[in-house]
Formats: C-alpha cells, structure tokens, sequence
C-alpha cells in the first residue's frame, strides 16, 4: 500500500507516526495485549489534549480503560489521580486491578472501613469520601491532577445522587474530570452541564458492544430467538412467540362452559391441551441444565428477591447439577478455605458456611446483599476464574461489579420496587443483560428471558430495542451541605453554586420551550389585540365590563346552586324511615317510601361528626316495586314528606314477594297525592346592586353602539384566554427557576432559626453540624447539642446511633422492635421528641420530605442488635434474636461505625464522655464478623 504513495506522502506519514509514538497514549497503549477500541481512542486523545471527558458506552465495553489512561497520565505528568466509585465493593475490584498493573506502592484505598495507602499518587475511593475531602479542605487535594468519577450516571440516584454533582461543582478548576457513564439518551445534554461547571469536556458516546448480544426467550423445552433474522434497525418480533401468546390468551376452554350449555368437543380440548403442553416455565435446575447443555454458561440468573436466590441454589443441589469436575472442586476448596481462614469454626456454622461451600464445589452460588460481604466476594472471585458457572443473583450485582457472564437469565420482568410490583425500565434491562459476553473471550453474548404467563413478546421486544435511559439528577441541598457551603463560600456564592447544580440545569433547558411558547403568546396577544380596536373607544375597557359582569352572574348563579343544593341536603336529612316523598327527577323520579334515610354516621341532630362528600343518600322503595340507593343529584330541590307509612317488621328487601306488597300499599296509600310544584325563587341577579352598575355602564360606553362590537367581542374573548394561559406559563417557569436555590434559602433560614447560622457566620453549632453526613445531619446535631447521648455506655451509645442510619427494608407497623431498656430506651425516646420539634419546624420553613429534603422518622429496627454485637455476644445469639441476614447485619454495623466516628469527631472535647464513648463503640462493634469482612 505505501508503495502507491509519493515520496512526500510517506515523508508526512512517517511523521504523523513519530509524533503518535511521541505521545503518552502510545506507551499506554503497549501496556495491553489488545487494540483500544475508536472511541477509546478518542477519549485518551482527548485527555492528553488537556480536555475532561464524558464517556457513555455500554456495560462490558471498556470504559474504564479511559479511567486508567488519566491515572496513566497522572503518573507520568508527577500529579495525584483519584478513581472514585459508587460502592465499596466496586472500590475494592479497582484497588486490586491497578495495585497489579501499577504496584501496591502507587496506589492507595479509602472507603470509609479501609484506609491503605491513603498518601499515595493513585487512591481509589468512594465518591462519598471525596465530598467529605473537599468539605474539609483535605492536604490530599494538593496536587491532584484528574478525578475518574466511574459510574457517573449514579447521579440518577435519589438517595445518593447529590454527592456525584456536589463533587463535581467544588472540584478545583485544575482538576480534569473524567466521567464513566452507561449508556444514556441524553449524554449531550450532560456534557454541555459539564462543559458549563467544568470548562471544555468532551462528550464520547458509543453504541456499539465488543461482543453481539443476542435475545432469546426460554419456553418449556425450546429456546426462541426473540426477534427474526433480518437486516436492517428495526427487528421484527419472532411470529412463533407472538402465536404463542395470542394462542394463550385465546384459552377456550372453561370447565364452566358446560353448565352454561356450552358443549365442547373432546378432540377440541385434546387439541389444545397437546399445544399448552409445549408452552411452560422452566424450573431453575432445568434452565442451568439447558444452558449447560447449550454451552451457555457461565450464566447469571436474575432473580428480584434474596429468598429465591438461596432457594434457586437448594433447588439446583437438589436436583442433582454438578457444573464442577473434580480438578475445579479441589480448586474452589482451596480458594475458599484460604478466604474464610480468619472466620472462627462457630461462626462458619452460623454463616451456613458447609452448604454454601457445598453449592460452590458444585459450581452453583448466590450474590445478593443479604450475604456476608466475605462470601461475596470469594463468588465474584470463583465465577471470574471460571469456578462457580451459575450465579443466581439480585440486581445489586449489575452495579459495576465486573462479573460478566456468557448468558444473562431473566427469570421475569416485574420486580418490587419498595412501594410495589412494577415492571423493569428498559434501563434496567440494559443494565442486567450488558452482563452478558466476556470481551477477549466470547464470540457472543446471549440474554434469556424465561415464558411467563400473560407475557408480551411486543414489550418486551421495547426493552430490548430501547438500549438508553435518560439522566435525571436527584440533587437536594440538605442541611450539612449548607453549612459546609456557607464556611466555605458565605451566602450568596453558595446560592451562586447551588443553581450551577445539573439539576438546575435540566430545570432551566425544560423552562427553554415554556419561554418559547410564552414568546409566541405575546405576538398572538398583539394580533388579537389589534383586531379587538374599536373607532369608537376603548374596546378593551368595554370587554373588561363585559368579563366582569359575566363572571358576577356566574358567581351568583354558583351560589344560587349551592344553596338548594345546601337546602336540598338539609330536607333529606329530616326524613325518617316510613316517609313517603315524591322524587323529583332522575331515573327513580316519582311516588317513594323510606326505607333508611342513609344519613352518615357521625351526623346527628344536625351536628356533623364527619362531611360525607355525597351528603345523605336514601334508600327507598318506588312504586315500582325497585329498592334503590338515592344519592344528592336525585334531588336538586328541597323534598318534603307527603305522607307516612308503617314499614311491617317482617319486610325484607331482597324478597320479591316483601317488596310488590309494600309498593302495592305505597300506591294505595299515596298514589292520589299530586306533589306540590317547586316554584324557583326570584333570581338574585335581579336585585344584585353591582350587576345593575355594570350593565348602566355597558350602555353608556361609547363602544356598546358599535356595529363590529360582537365581532370585536370575539376577538377579545380569544385575548383573555390566551392572556390566562400565558398567565399560567409564566407562574410554571417561576416554579422551575431558581428551585435549588429557594430550597437552599428555606434550609439557611430553618438553620438560621436554630442559630447553626448568623449571616455569613457558621456558629460552632453550625461547626459542628459540618462534621455530620448522613439523611439525619441535623437530628444526630440536636442530640449533641441537647447532651442526650451522655452518660450511656459505649454499647448503648452504639443502640442509639443506630436509629440513625437504619431503615428497613419493609415497613412493618404491626410490631414493635425489641430494644434495651433503661438509658437507651429513654434516648431514643428523647430522639423522638427532637424529631418531632424539627419536623414541625420543616413544616413551617416549608422543607418537604417527599422532595427528598428534611428528617425522616429515627428507626429502632437495629438498636437491639448493636447493642447485643457491642455487648459481645456471640453472633449465634445476635442473628438469632434479630432475624437479620448476615451481610445485612455486617452492612448496617460498618454503617453505625461510620457515623460513630463522625459523632467522636464532631462531640464537644470537654466535659462530655460522648467522644470518647463513640471511639470505644466503634472498637467495640468492630470484631469478628464485623472486622475480617472488608467491605460493606
């Protein structure tokens, strides 16, 4: 090929070389044994250039070789390089991959559990950790030259989405930013938010997945391709799965068809009974079989619930499934025994250590949240070796973790989202299924859904084809953060800050079109306007008139409504049971006996305990025989009873004999009475004093005696609406600007109040109200300042804080949690009584929780356990007691450490034993399963 070349071409080829040689992704690139991708490339390229990148590519794509060039580049220009991550875990994999490429001496870890080389070039951290460095204005921050925010699209996440843009908008402008993300349909939009609160950053976005994914749906014996093979976008939906769910929504047959009459044919049901039987939902041993059989494994099976994850493993040791020969079991035992060595023999039989090692050797295991973080981690590690071959998992497992797996499994599409049943997002279906094809190791990845009953191949077909979700931030300012803002920046920069957020951001591009809309109203406004001029005066003083006295009958006429509606309901409440009333119209209207004269509970002699929104509603007999419910609307004028009549004890209104006896009484009794007409009252718009001034008016403006005036009428007629529609623009744009920065003004004058803060001044309540993060910052603050927490032993201190963090996981009203008694009981009464005042306190600064601002109500869920676990007791007894899963349990102690620690940070040094309690706490829970379990 060069050969073709001239001489000056190769000259300029040859050059172009040297200088690609020259560069630092060149030498990067020798580091690895593949070729980067086109846009990896692009992003290094972009990086090297001195530019922040934005990155959204698939799951599995190698992203995060992009993340490592900017620590690659850190290193070589001799400056610091954080990898923030959402999860410890995550944290965890990150540390592990760049110690082996860079050495363990480079690269450091913080997480909040484990600190490891903190002082090093490159630290991996939560992104949670770097917030609270910046807050503090950390000496780690000295010299730090590009920040690697992985899994940047968190910031979605509306417990702790914040954190992402808050790190974002404080970094130091020499900072480069590098953003990870997965795929999102508005990654433009994010970047130009980037490219305004970060200076110049851009946005690479990738489609395209190393290893083809393809669809299936698994039903009883056969697998089917979800989509036909063709070319072209647009994939049809596979005909024989559409067949199928329209032939199983067509069932004929009903085994009460034949009391109906209906006679069916044996070979009809013979018929369909042989098509059903083709048609049904493989068990689980039976799906990892097929896969096995298929060579489809490794496989990762999701399933929305931790129950079934361990009983998916039960079922497959059940059944038999060996995925393991007996070189692999050896292997698995050894790995194993090595991981858990440091957990003691008792606990390993309170783990369920012999049938989860079970599972393993067999090459079966779960990975959900509810596990010991430990055993987690040795199944990530057996299933990245090829070891375990079939995971059953829950969702937490698509976060980032790098686990990928042949074939993804899908046991359904609905799963509980904490409030309900709701189908998954054709996010999430990216999410799950983006686990599916190891790159450098499969030729194809495949995603399998399981036939469920109902199921719609056309739905899920839009999962499937619809690979982007959008990024929505979830940023709320919250009290921590303002008092942190206010020291650092005062009052209205912080304000300046806060309405830079991204979430302000997607609020003033979403006012962009309103404003538009509200520009178009205002030139319809100045036409119609025009056409509304009358030669004769001013037509819009004449409309007015007319607006006005329009609108006084209609209020009159409303009121005349409500009063006989009022009057109406008043005469119905004074019938007795025996009344025989005329009904005045509806579909019953005519002669009626009052059988009940259904007035509300609660309503007695004309005192009402309750509104009842329909008011009375009788139940009557007609003269035709008909017992009905009457309801307001049968009567829109005041009913009188015309007669009485005596109800026989023995009457039954279900009985048609009862009922053609009374109604054949009623006729006797009142057939003859002709009820009284309702004559209407005069209308009070005939003596109504404003009504007769407006209209002297409108005959006295010169416009009345305008010959267009109707025409000009119309014209005005169209103005107000439009002007009332603008009006209404305007007010949903004021609602949307400035947003943030109202809410951050709601929560400096709430902390004003409660003398956290003085103008720019951040009193040392404020300071100390600094050094809290967590959703009840400003409870926790309270507490310290109230002296609640004094005098209580490190284990009851430990109970206490745990109302802190805790929530569980599904609300149960029914039962109290066990607590200790004495001194803890009483704080966490206390804790409740300082909830109560700041949450009466939100209410009148306007700070709402549904927005995702303010207290929520301290849980005593965990106070049983952490004070159980800091007592020592064994963890036997401590699971036992609290019935908790032992991942969650070790999660929610690392969760009481971390603010354990806060509060010894944060207590006052003298005259308070809360500091010093808060650091023997953290000694105290920090044992045994707690402490060998590295993350949390």
């Amino acid at each position: 090929m060069t050969e073709d070349l001239s001489p000056a071409e190769r000259y300029a080829a040859a050059r172009e070389r040297a200088v690609e040689q020259a560069t630092a992704l060149a030498g990067f690139r020798e580091m690895y044994e593949f070729g980067l991708d086109p846009f990896q490339i692009e992003a290094c390229q972009a990086l090297e250039a001195g530019k922040g990148v934005l990155v959204a590519a698939p799951t599995g794509s190698g992203k995060t070789i992009v993340g490592e060039f900017a620590v690659h580049l850190a290193l070589l220009q001799g400056k610091k390089c954080f990898y923030t991550t959402p999860i410890k875990a995550l944290s965890n994999q990150k540390y592990a991959d760049l110690s082996k490429r860079y050495g363990a001496d480079k690269v450091g870890l913080l997480t909040g559990d484990n600190s490891v080389n903190s002082d090093a070039p490159v630290v991996v951290m939560t992104t949670e950790v770097l917030r609270n460095m910046l807050y503090s204005g950390s000496q780690s921050l000295l010299n730090l030259g590009y920040v690697v925010m992985d899994e940047v699209h968190y910031l979605s996440d509306r417990f702790r989405g914040a954190v992402w843009e808050e790190v974002i908008i404080h970094l130091q402008e020499s900072v480069t930013l590098v953003s990870l993300s997965a795929t999102v349909s508005n990654a433009e939009e994010f970047g130009d938010w980037l490219d305004t609160v970060r200076g110049d950053t851009q946005v690479i976005v990738s489609e395209h997945r190393p290893v083809p994914l393809f669809q299936h749906v698994l039903a009883g014996r056969r697998m089917y391709d979800l989509f036909e093979e063709g070319e072209g976008q647009r994939k049809a939906v596979n005909p024989d799965l559409t067949r199928m769910a329209r032939m199983e929504a067509s069932r004929s047959y009903n085994p009460r068809d034949r009391r109906k009459g209906k006679m069916i044919r044996e070979a009809d049901r013979e018929r369909e009974r042989r098509q059903r039987s083709r048609i049904w939902t493989p068990g689980r041993p039976e799906v990892i079989d097929r896969l096995d059989s298929e060579d489809l494994l490794p496989a990762i099976t999701f399933i929305f619930s931790r129950a079934a994850c361990e009983a998916a493993v039960q079922q497959c040791l059940h059944a038999g499934l060996r995925l393991n020969d007996e070189d692999a079991r050896a292997q698995v035992r050894e790995i194993v025994e090595e991981r858990t060595a440091a957990i003691p023999d008792e606990d390993l039989h309170v783990l369920g250590y012999y049938e989860w090692l079970e599972g393993l050797e067999r090459g079966i295991a779960a990975h959900h949240a509810g596990m010991l973080p430990t055993f987690k981690e040795v199944v990530e590690e057996l299933f990245v070796r090829g070891l375990v071959r079939a995971v059953f998992a829950t969702e937490t497992l698509a976060l980032g973790i790098n686990m990928p797996a042949r074939s993804v499994v899908l046991e359904k599409l609905v799963k509980w989202n904490g409030e309900q049943h709701a189908d998954i997002t054709p996010g999430e279906y990216t999410q799950l299924t983006g686990r599916a094809g190891r790159r450098g190791i499969d030729v194809e990845g495949h995603a399998v859904v399981l036939w469920q009953r109902a199921m719609s191949p056309e739905h899920l077909a839009g999962l499937a084809g619809t690979r982007t979700y959008p990024l929505r931030s979830s940023f709320k300012p919250s009290y921590n953060m303002a008092v942190n803002l206010v020291e650092q920046f005062g009052r209205h920069r912080s304000r300046e800050l806060l309405e830079t957020s991204f979430a302000q951001f997607q609020a003033d591009k979403s006012v962009v079109g309103i404003s538009r809309q509200v520009q178009k109203n205002e030139e319809g406004l100045e036409g119609y306007k025009a056409s509304m001029t009358c030669h004769l005066g001013d037509f819009d003083e004449y409309a007015r008139l007319r607006r006005e006295l329009k609108d006084r009958e209609t209020e009159l006429a409303k009121q005349g409504a409500n009063q006989r509606r009022v009057a109406a309901a008043a005469a119905l409440e004074k019938l007795k049971p025996g009344d025989v009333i005329h009904v005045p119209t509806g579909k019953y209207a005519g002669l009626a006996l009052v059988l009940d004269p259904g007035i509300p509970a609660g309503r007695v002699n004309g005192h009402r305990g309750f509104e009842h929104q329909d008011g009375p509603r009788p139940l009557v007999l007609t003269a035709e025989r008909q017992v009905k419910r009457l309801a307001s609307m049968d009567f829109p004028v005041p009913v009188e009873a015309l007669e009485r009549m005596r109800i026989p004890k023995s009457f039954n209104a279900r009985s048609p004999q009862s009922r053609r006896d009374l109604a054949s009484a009623l006729r006797t009794k009142a057939g003859h009475i002709v009820p009284e007409r309702h004559r209407k009252g005069r209308a009070a718009a005939a003596d109504d004093r404003e009504i007769a001034r407006l209209r002297t008016e409108l005959r006295a403006h010169p416009c009345h005696g305008c010959d267009d005036r109707e025409d000009h009428a119309r014209w005005a007629e169209r103005y107000y609406r439009l002007r009332r529609d603008t009006v209404q623009l305007e007010r949903r744009i004021e609602g949307r600007t400035n947003t943030i920065a109202r809410t951050f003004d709601r929560i400096v004058a709430l902390l004003t109040e409660m003398d956290y803060l003085r103008g720019d001044e951040v009193t040392e309540h404020g300071k100390r109200l600094a050094r809290l993060y967590g959703e009840l910052d400003l409870l926790a603050s309270e507490c310290l300042r109230e002296g609640v927490w004094e005098g209580l032993s490190p284990a009851e201190l430990a109970a206490c804080v745990s109302a802190l963090v805790f929530e569980a996981r599904v609300a149960d009203d029914a039962l109290a949690p066990k607590m200790p008694s004495g001194k803890v009981k009483a704080s966490l009464g206390e804790m409740v009584r300082i909830w109560g005042r700041l949450d009466a306190l939100e209410e009148e600064f306007k700070i709402n929780q549904a927005e995702g601002v303010g207290q929520r109500e301290p849980d005593f869920g965990f106070a049983w356990a952490a004070y159980m676990w800091a007592s020592d007791k064994g963890l036997d007894e401590v699971l036992r007691e609290v019935e908790m899963p032992a991942g969650d349990f070790v999660r929610w102690c690392k969760q009481v450490i971390d603010v354990l620690g806060q509060i010894s940070a944060a207590a006052p040094r003298e005259g308070s034993t809360v500091a010093k309690n808060a650091r023997k706490a953290v000694d105290q829970l920090l044992r045994g399963v707690v402490a060998y379990s590295s993350v949390g």
